[in-house]
């Protein structure tokens, strides 16, 4: 399982267009990668903060954001995101493989790696990802070299 502190096992995702990426494709930015589901109310409660960090930080380069669905499908999400206006991008992952790396136990549950490719904080449940301090803590990490 992964451990803050040293880089997580790679996993492939896809997205809804079939495309793959995998997570050893992002080393080099600080990714923010959150597990989801439209059944989860919590997760539905986060998604206005998640969306508008996607869009204040979308444009730097040292950021990439992963949203993996847990458990749900992917035509409802993709859906729920249409009628909401979310733009932030969707991946699937259907052996769960990355679920297990990271151990979740529950959702929402949220991951940050750093530009090195560590695992630097795990954070359960919701939170306020568009709040100053957190958008301040994403610089800082975009920040290290």
């Amino acid at each position: 399982m992964a451990q803050i502190g040293s880089a997580p096992q790679d996993f492939e995702l896809i997205d809804m267009n079939n495309n793959k990426i995998k997570l050893s494709d992002m080393r080099g930015s600080v990714v923010f990668i959150n597990f989801w589901a439209t059944w989860c109310e919590s997760c539905v409660e986060e998604l206005p903060s998640i969306e508008s960090l996607f869009r204040h930080l979308a444009d730097n380069s040292s950021f990439k954001m992963i949203t993996i669905l847990f458990k749900d499908d992917g035509q409802r999400a993709l859906g729920y995101m249409q009628q909401n206006g979310y733009t932030f991008p969707l991946y699937l992952n259907p052996d769960e493989s990355a679920a297990k790396i990271f151990g979740i136990t529950g959702i929402p549950e949220t991951f940050i790696i750093d530009r090195k490719g560590n695992l630097r904080d795990k954070i359960i449940g919701p939170a306020a990802w568009d709040s100053p301090q957190a958008v301040a803590s994403f610089q800082a990490l975009m920040n290290e070299h």
